[in-house]
């Protein structure tokens, strides 16, 4: 029997745009109603339920504690690919790993998505720290996400900014029914950790703190507020002089005096 699901209302959008504020800081604009109602039908169809407020209550009900984070998961996936915004990876590998001199050096990827941004610092990290204590901690609101950065597999059109000499060194393409997958190296895989965090509560205290920190395409999700509490919060996790990287749409303007600017969507920690 193919169930009928009636268009989302302005008033079951907003129970949504709530709880998504609420949990995860994320402000959902009144032109992302269609994105939600699109994402959600098939979790509405899985129950047998034909409206997205029915939907709502369960997700948010005790009887089904594992749909809550299937809904955050659903609402907070964002598409990411390797080398995004090279010029930022440019200056990481110039003017910050090649003068730098200490124990291990750590960066943390803080909306590290499926895991590309992570592993795009891993290889820069491995090209010029070699064999050096180097470490890269990927987190993320979404499990999904989170597991598919772990296992570290990967489409082939993740790669249009990846040099081919760094895919040859790095990764292991598939054969056969895997054609058209890579694999991240076994090498990189181990430096690379990942785990859940929610970045609008107080940090894990095994976090430990970072030399640099990747925040980029998630302030945009954020009110100024947000925005606010959220820097900070990650900062606390820099260490004096330590880079804070926001992506080239994104700004800090206003938002704290805790971070230096460098260059425009560069900042440092003083």
């Amino acid at each position: 029997m193919i169930i009928s699901i009636s268009p989302i209302t302005t008033k079951e959008f907003e129970l949504f745009k709530n709880l998504i504020y609420d949990y995860a800081g994320i402000s959902l604009a009144a032109e992302k109603k269609v994105m939600v109602a699109s994402r959600l039908a098939k979790r509405l169809t899985y129950f047998g339920l034909t409206e997205y407020g029915q939907y709502f209550h369960l997700a948010i009900s005790a009887n089904y504690p594992d749909e809550f984070q299937m809904m955050v998961n659903i609402l907070t996936t964002n598409e990411t690919y390797f080398f995004r915004e090279p010029k930022h990876f440019e200056f990481f590998r110039d003017n910050i790993l090649k003068s730098w001199r200490g124990d291990k050096f750590r960066v943390w990827s803080a909306a590290s998505s499926t895991g590309e941004e992570a592993y795009t610092l891993a290889m820069v990290m491995a090209e010029n720290l070699g064999m050096r204590k180097w470490e890269v901690f990927g987190s993320d609101l979404s499990t999904k996400v989170l597991n598919s950065a772990t296992n570290g597999v990967y489409l082939m059109d993740r790669l249009e900014q990846m040099d081919p000499r760094l895919l040859n060194k790095y990764c292991l393409k598939g054969v056969r029914s895997q054609a058209g997958f890579f694999r991240v190296d076994e090498k990189l895989r181990d430096r690379a950790s990942f785990s859940q965090v929610n970045l609008m509560k107080p940090l894990p205290k095994t976090i430990g703190t970072f030399d640099v920190i990747f925040l980029r395409n998630v302030l945009i999700y954020f009110d100024q507020a947000t925005k606010k509490h959220v820097v900070e919060r990650i900062a606390s996790a820099l260490k004096p002089g330590g880079y804070f990287f926001i992506s080239h749409s994104e700004s800090l303007h206003r938002v704290t005096d805790c971070l230096e600017m460098i260059k425009p969507s560069i900042f440092i920690k003083r």
